[in-house]
């Protein structure tokens, strides 16, 4: 169970479509608490692999839901275990986070989306797709997910993978982001890496703890200090937990990350003609 946030409601779901692919949908939660605030892009983990989805994510959009949040939880085309199956991988996994996130420029009439307040969340894997996706406008033009529509405030990664080289060089989830990539590292790893677009001049929250065994402290730490040096505005938040604490509703760590977003995006009044 998630906790609810004290006088909220149930939020309300729909599934709906940015693509033809079966994995390029997003569950958009519309907020049934008062007072409304912005708009936050939840995206996924699970080393960018075809057996894990956004369900993995689904209590995260709910209880964000029912603290005043609209939240579009994210799908897209993951890459298969060791290469085999998946459509996904190097450049759909990216063409897909932007196209993705860019969809809600067409559902923010329908839905009452704020577009001048968005931040992005993400977990794991899906913390260094999220990072990614609020340096898009540093991509040159061929590159996928280039010329971004929608721009966050401020980004949230929960454990990510911020550094994709030096979790390439420690093999992380038995060669996930070689798994990922599809190559060696060259131009796509320099496309594909968060650390490597600073400077991006959005403040990039990196929550993660010490006692980590999936994905190491160190790449959030050394992510925010290297984002720094460039002249970003990023913060290292240490909490404590394992990998999924940060994904828990239930766990301190993950109120945390709750917290930073309602500072990013505080809550407006709705108000009736």
């Amino acid at each position: 169970m998630t906790a609810r946030a004290s006088g909220s409601r149930p939020s309300a779901s729909r599934r709906l479509r940015y693509g033809p692919h079966p994995d390029q949908w997003g569950d958009l939660h519309l907020p049934g608490a008062e007072p409304r605030r912005g708009v936050v892009v939840v995206v996924h983990g699970g080393y960018w692999q075809d057996p894990y989805t956004a369900e993995l994510v689904a209590p995260v959009a709910e209880d964000l839901a029912q603290h005043g949040f609209a939240v579009w939880n994210l799908e897209y085309r993951r890459a298969g275990r060791t290469g085999a199956g998946g459509a996904g991988g190097w450049p759909a996994t990216f063409e897909d986070i932007g196209t993705g996130i860019d969809h809600l420029a067409e559902l923010a009439d329908a839905h009452a989306l704020d577009m001048d307040r968005v931040a992005f969340l993400g977990h794991s894997a899906g913390g260094h797709l999220a990072v990614w996706a609020a340096g898009r406008h540093r991509l040159p033009p061929d590159a996928p997910g280039a010329g971004p529509r929608v721009s966050p405030r401020g980004v949230v990664s929960l454990a990510g993978v911020l550094d994709l080289a030096a979790a390439d060089r420690l093999r992380l989830g038995e060669d996930a982001v070689r798994n990922l990539m599809g190559a060696a590292p060259g131009r796509s790893f320099h496309l594909a890496d968060p650390v490597r677009a600073l400077p991006i001049g959005t403040v990039v929250h990196a929550v993660h703890s010490p006692a980590d065994d999936t994905i190491p402290f160190a790449l959030s730490a050394d992510y925010v200090a290297a984002a720094r040096a460039a002249g970003d505005p990023a913060e290292l938040h240490v909490v404590t937990g394992d990998h999924f604490a940060v994904a828990d509703p239930e766990h301190q760590a993950y109120r945390t990350c709750r917290e930073l977003l309602e500072r990013m995006l505080p809550g407006r009044p709705v108000t009736t003609p």
